[in-house]
């Protein structure tokens, strides 16, 4: 989720509200393709108004694993990767190296904190949690919640092995 805090918290609750009244209206849950429509609806009502706001609607229904891209002008895309937020450039330069059909839920999850890690230490206001989350069947579980910083150390734990560093001149 990314944006203006406010609004993400404020839409975020939202659907939350119009899920659970859809469920108890149907005794079933909505799909995650229905919740992303309802939100990109819901959002393009209030379009050109100012609102500051792109998220993924990510979940698992009855057609399987699904991901929406949705923003605050009402814009909503299907698919198999996104990263949002001013820091996405970032992160989809790791994905795009890393990605492929077939990782593993271990490799899945590292590629993530990676892509992450790297948005939030490149792009100052993409914060500085990297959380990342496993989608099943089952539902969802938080595999990592990790500092930026520890990942930073993690990562280049010789500070000179990190790109930005300058190299000593002679």
């Amino acid at each position: 989720m990314a944006g203006g805090a406010a609004d993400c918290q404020f839409w975020q609750r939202n659907l939350g509200v119009q899920c659970k009244a859809y469920e108890l209206e149907h005794k079933r849950r909505i799909s995650v393709r229905a919740a992303s429509k309802l939100l990109a609806n819901t959002l393009y009502s209030y379009k050109g108004m100012g609102l500051s706001m792109g998220t993924m609607i990510a979940g698992w229904d009855a057609s399987g694993p699904g991901l929406y891209y949705v923003d605050s002008e009402g814009q909503r895309t299907k698919g198999k990767v996104f990263s949002v937020g001013s820091g996405s450039l970032y992160a989809y330069g790791v994905l795009d190296e890393g990605y492929r059909w077939d990782l593993a839920p271990e490799e899945a999850v590292e590629l993530g904190r990676r892509a992450i890690y790297h948005a939030t230490f490149r792009d100052a206001v993409s914060g500085g949690t990297v959380s990342v989350y496993h989608i099943t069947e089952q539902g969802w579980t938080k595999v990592r919640g990790d500092d930026s910083a520890d990942l930073h150390d993690l990562y280049y734990p010789q500070g000179t092995q990190h790109p930005t560093t300058l190299l000593p001149t002679a």
